[in-house]
Parts: C-alpha cells; structure tokens; sequence
C-alpha cells in the first residue's frame, strides 16, 4: 500500500483476483481471462495493471491449486484464508482521492462489496460517501477561486461539469448507503 494506506495498482489487480475466485473455484486461465477484461474495460490496457500474475498470487499462499499444479495444466484455483484475510484488507483499504486507480478502486469496491459484512458495507458507503464529499469540496474551493474570470472561461465550464457529476454521484452514493 502508499504510504497514505490505499491501494497501488498491484494490489488493484490483486483485489480483482481474489475477489473474483472468492465466491468459487475457477481454472486458471479463466480467472487470469476474467481479470484482465475487468481491468482493461474500466482502466484501459496498462501495463502496470497487467503485470501481476496469478501465479504470485499462489506462490504467496493467497489462492492454491484444488485440481491440477497451476498455470502449466490449467489448475482450477481456490481462495485460501489468507487470501480471504488479503481480499478484506483490500476491499476495506482507503481511496486516493481524484487518481484513475481510484475510479477502479471504486468499481472493484462495488463489484465485490456482497463479499462483506453488512456493517463494513455501510462503512465502505461511509468511505465513499466522506471521498466524494471532499472531492467535491476541493473542487468548489477551486472554483471559487476563478468566479471573477468570466462567462470565457472554460475552467469554469469543466469545474461546473465536475462539480455536478459529484453531486449526483454523491446523492446516489448516499442512497445507496440507505438500502444496504
């Protein structure tokens, strides 16, 4: 993690991958297949996002092969407690406010949010919620900071823009968080 306890984009991949064997055993090149087209719909092709292999995912004991040896026959693979215990840490780490990984933060967040507790998805709602909140306030200081520019400036058209994409997203979030 940074220093600032959220993800970095290794441990994204990881969340993808054990969050996506956790709820069954699946064959290797399925969950390996399965990862990274989650991860190149929501980030684009990255190749810091690629290079984490399910295979060092094995080798540090978090999944294990229930069928087979691994990558070379195409083992089915399970989760394993430790991996379990890693998948929680994850799912329940900080968000970096306003960077790409945290938009697929969120989405793996909310792709495998059943995987907790009712409680920790409440509070994970509560993360949100607290991130948007101060996304938004930054972005209205911001603004106010050029309201003298004029009706020309097209900072203020892309601030107003942001600044209502996080209102609606942040009265959603907060509905949300009313039906968990």
């Amino acid at each position: 993690m940074f220093t600032d306890n959220t993800l970095t984009p290794k441990e994204a991949v990881r969340l993808c991958a054990l969050g996506t064997v956790a709820p069954a055993a699946m064959p290797y090149s399925q969950l390996a297949g399965s990862v990274r087209h989650f991860l190149s719909r929501v980030a684009g092709p990255q190749l810091d996002l690629m290079g984490t292999s399910i295979e060092l995912l094995r080798y540090e004991g978090l999944v294990e092969a229930v069928d087979g040896k691994g990558m070379e026959d195409d083992a089915v693979v399970a989760i394993t407690a430790a991996g379990r215990r890693e998948l929680h840490a994850l799912l329940t780490a900080r968000l970096r406010p306003g960077s790409d990984l945290s938009k697929l933060i969120v989405t793996l967040k909310m792709r495998f949010l059943d995987l907790l507790e009712v409680k920790e998805r409440q509070a994970q709602a509560d993360l949100l919620i607290d991130s948007a909140e101060g996304e938004l306030a930054r972005l209205t200081d911001l603004r106010g900071g050029f309201a003298g520019d004029g009706d020309g400036c097209h900072l203020l058209d892309w601030l107003d823009h942001d600044i209502e994409l996080l209102e609606t997203r942040l009265a959603w979030l907060e509905d949300f968080r009313a039906r968990l």
